[in-house]
């Protein structure tokens, strides 16, 4: 089986480390992407399980990754974390379920590494339903 892939879409280097070491220690290959732009390349060339996305970033939108990711059938398995500290964007993508889970900033590496190791392909082998 292929490494889990997971794409780690945030432009604060320091929370994005974070991020990073907790996704590993759940058992996912990470990619880092410090801006909407290179998201959305990436996402043209990889099919992450799942993305830990930021709303707020250089050169693009989280809101216009996430409808990206929705659009493409290729990445219906793909689970979407969007973690924000704008709830003005939040609380509206909790209403309509666009994204799998949705957090407020600040998250911890603990939170952030628990519940992307419950929806590890691993543990959830026929992926996002």
């Amino acid at each position: 089986m292929m490494n889990a892939l997971a794409l780690i879409v945030e432009d604060d280097k320091d929370i994005a480390e974070v991020f990073d070491q907790a996704l590993q220690r759940a058992g996912y290959e990470t990619k880092l992407c410090l801006s909407g732009e290179i998201a959305l390349t990436t996402l043209k060339q990889e099919r992450p399980n799942v993305v830990v996305l930021d709303i707020h970033l250089p050169k693009g939108s989280g809101l216009d990754i996430l409808k990206e990711i929705r659009s493409q059938s290729r990445l219906d398995k793909t689970w979407v974390i969007v973690i924000s500290a704008d709830s003005s964007v939040t609380d509206p993508l909790r209403r309509e379920s666009a994204a799998d889970f949705v957090l407020d900033k600040p998250v911890g590496y603990v939170q952030l590494r628990d519940l992307s190791a419950r929806i590890h392909p691993n543990n959830q082998p026929e992926g996002r339903v």
